[in-house]
C-alpha cells in the first residue's frame, strides 16, 4: 500500500461544486435540503461569497430539541457562525487534524474569507487511502 500524501493541498482536494444559502434562506427549506441526504452541511454566505456560517444536521437537530419552529426561522437563526475553515494552501494533514480536533466532517476552504470549496471526510479518504481493493461478495 502506498504512503498517503499528507502534503496535498486543500485547493487540490476541495469540491468546487457546492450549494450555499444566504442568511435569509428559510430554515425549514434548508432542513429539507439537508434531510434529502445529499448534504450534511451547507455554507451560509453573504454577497461576494463571504462565508458567515454553516448549517449542519446537528444545527437543525439542536433547533428542534430547543423547541424552535423551523417555519419561522432563517438560516442565520440556526447556523454556526464563524465556522472552522482552512486556507487553500492547507495540507491534507492540517485538514485531518482540524477535523479530529473540532469533531467535524466537512471544512470550508476560503481565501480572505471568501468560500472557494468544501472538503469532507469522504473527499480526504478517497484521496488518502489506496483504492485498489477487491470486494468479494457471496459464499
Amino acid at each position: 500500500m502506498a504512503t498517503p500524501n499528507l502534503q496535498m493541498k486543500a485547493r487540490d482536494l476541495m469540491q468546487t461544486r457546492m450549494v450555499a444559502v444566504t442568511r435569509q434562506y428559510s430554515a425549514r427549506d434548508l432542513s429539507i435540503l439537508i434531510h434529502s441526504g445529499t448534504f450534511s452541511g451547507v455554507p451560509v454566505i453573504e454577497p461576494g461569497n463571504h462565508l458567515v456560517g454553516m448549517v449542519t444536521e446537528f444545527d437543525v437537530l439542536k433547533a428542534l430539541v430547543d423547541g424552535k419552529d423551523l417555519h419561522t426561522l432563517k438560516a442565520e437563526d440556526v447556523m454556526t457562525p464563524n465556522p472552522v475553515t482552512v486556507d487553500e494552501a492547507a495540507t491534507a494533514e492540517d485538514l485531518v487534524n482540524n477535523m479530529i480536533k473540532h469533531q467535524i466532517i466537512r471544512i470550508p476552504v476560503v481565501r480572505e474569507g471568501k468560500l472557494l470549496g468544501m472538503i469532507s471526510r469522504t473527499d480526504l479518504l478517497n484521496q488518502l487511502i489506496d483504492n485498489h481493493l477487491i470486494n468479494v461478495y457471496g459464499a
